[in-house]
């Protein structure tokens, strides 16, 4: 029982990290609307964090990592200057926050459901689909300001931006675009995550958890044989 359940879950982690692939690699991952090019790249990994856990998060995270350090070799004039200035830093900031929001997503989930009995709060799938790709936007940002801010490229943009100090930069940088890919991300893997929960765990609720410990307390005591 144990290695089909382990199985399946391998199964869908593989069929997340092919959305993700696809959703990298293919205009489906990407909107542009007004100006904007909002992704979905964040999705995935929220709900591989919701429905399989912490590692599988940072898992699909690191997917998400990987495929975005590969833009920096000729697809993205962003990335390829940043590879061109720190190619160790590049794969930091690139691939480190991904993996590192994927795995608090998951935590965040599990730490929000504690005491919950039979099936998550509903509470639980907004704030994960939420603060997920908040902290994805939060540790890039970081990351990118601790490792490459005192550049000559970077201070560029600061320039460019009318930035004064690395929070306003943050703040300019990311602007509507980070704030509505949070929100993206937060109706979309809600929406999906409250569908599929009861239909994956549809058998494996806290049901035959408390079935087994009443079977074993009803069971006669054995009495040692002396």
């Amino acid at each position: 029982m144990k290695k089909s359940t382990k199985t399946l879950r391998l199964v869908q982690l593989g069929l997340l990290i092919a959305v993700e692939l696809i959703f990298a690699y293919t205009p489906l991952g990407y909107m542009k609307p007004a100006g904007l090019e909002i992704t979905f790249l964040m999705v995935p990994v929220t709900i591989g964090a919701i429905l399989l856990g912490p590692t599988a998060g940072a898992i699909l995270g690191g997917v998400f990592g990987l495929t975005s350090f590969s833009t920096c070799f000729g697809t993205s004039p962003f990335g390829a200057a940043l590879l061109s200035i720190n190619p160790f830093f590049t794969f930091l900031v690139c691939v480190g926050p991904r993996i590192l929001a994927g795995w608090l997503g998951g935590v965040v989930f599990q730490a929000s459901n504690l005491g919950a009995k039979e099936k998550p709060r509903e509470f639980s799938f907004a704030l994960t689909s939420l603060v997920t790709p908040l902290f994805n936007t939060l540790f890039f940002m970081t990351s990118l300001v601790l490792c490459f801010y005192q550049t000559d490229y970077i201070q560029n943009i600061v320039n460019v931006l009318g930035a004064t100090n690395p929070f306003s930069f943050v703040a300019l940088f990311v602007g509507l675009q980070g704030l509505v890919e949070a929100a993206v991300c937060w109706l979309i893997s809600g929406i999906l995550c409250r569908a599929l929960y009861p239909v994956l765990y549809r058998n494996t609720a806290a049901k035959p958890v408390a079935e087994s410990a009443s079977e074993n307390a009803a069971a006669p005591e054995q009495k040692p044989e002396v």
